[in-house]
């Protein structure tokens, strides 16, 4: 709750006059308690785990040819009662576990120093943050995903993952319960590390979520933005660690592929797409001397 009456004390405080985004955020959190505004993570988490995978559906629903050109295991395709299903038990652990595990973490939010108060944070300093969060939970993650694919850690909590070998948006957060309480430790120590105002974790929770169903989305589009990004993974990066399944020993990133290349965990990926560009250059060159044309159709991507 922000100490001041009204937005001149306001602007009094900070020797300014409030920007649009301040005032706005005044009258929004002007009488809402700090742990109420916390619990907004709910509700983004939901609106994020609801709505974005619904992109994708829609997608497998109008089969365009072009389209289905993008999907990474094109042989697989899940009926929309499948897909409700996998939502189903998102949404139930969700229910069991997210939600309860948001309402009672706020204390450690307030310890770590979040806070809700004016100044809000410039553009600069939100991204340099959000960086800095999404650097620390891939590192972590990496060691702590590749900790889950050994036989124990298979076995007993990561294979309910695995269940998805063509994995879809609905299944990025589709696990164990200890799982996502497991990996909801490299999420927090971003913030730990560099804490930023209640905004930036708002940001950070529904963009690494947002990563996470793209990833899982089984579709290589080549219009998204993430294209741009440096040592990106993206859809079909993990996508081969899906269809690998339980034996897979590559692949480990959740975000940047740094990690899989410094310690040789891409091998077998980079082996995999070695075979396929030289198949699918022999293929081509092939039809081009027996007079005929290059069907860029064929699909020579893992299925």
């Amino acid at each position: 709750m922000l100490p001041y009456d009204n937005i001149n004390d306001a602007a009094a405080a900070l020797g300014r006059p409030l920007t649009t985004a301040e005032t706005i955020w005044f009258n929004y959190s002007a009488n809402k308690s700090d742990y109420f505004l916390y619990c907004h993570n709910i509700l983004f988490l939901f609106v994020v785990f609801t709505a974005v995978p619904l992109f994708y559906v829609l997608l497998d629903v109008v089969n365009n040819y072009r389209i289905q050109s993008y999907k990474i295991q094109p042989k697989v395709k899940l009926s929309l009662s499948q897909t409700f299903r996998c939502y189903r038990d998102v949404m139930r652990m969700f229910i069991l576990v997210v939600g309860p595990l948001q309402l009672v973490s706020y204390p450690s939010v307030k310890m770590i120093g979040i806070r809700t108060s004016l100044p809000l944070p410039s553009l600069g300093e939100i991204g340099a943050q959000l960086f800095v969060y999404f650097i620390i939970e891939d590192y972590t993650n990496y060691w702590m995903h590749r900790f889950l694919h050994c036989k124990w850690g298979y076995e007993k909590i990561h294979r309910v993952h695995h269940e998805y070998t063509a994995p879809i948006g609905y299944a990025a957060p589709y696990a164990h319960w200890l799982e996502v309480l497991l990996l909801g430790i490299p999420s927090f120590l971003g913030p730990a590390t560099a804490p930023g105002h209640m905004i930036t974790f708002w940001l950070w929770i529904a963009l690494r979520q947002i990563e996470a169903i793209e990833t899982h989305s089984g579709y290589d589009l080549p219009w998204t933005p993430t294209k741009f990004i440096p040592f990106y993974g993206g859809a079909e990066y993990h996508d081969y660690h899906h269809y690998v399944g339980g034996q897979s020993q590559s692949n480990f990133a959740s975000v940047f592929t740094y990690c899989d290349y410094i310690y040789g965990t891409d091998k077998g990926y980079r082996y995999q797409k070695k075979v396929m560009k030289e198949l699918k250059d022999g293929v081509k060159s092939t039809g081009l001397q027996n007079g005929g044309s290059y069907n860029s159709s064929v699909d020579f991507k893992s299925d």
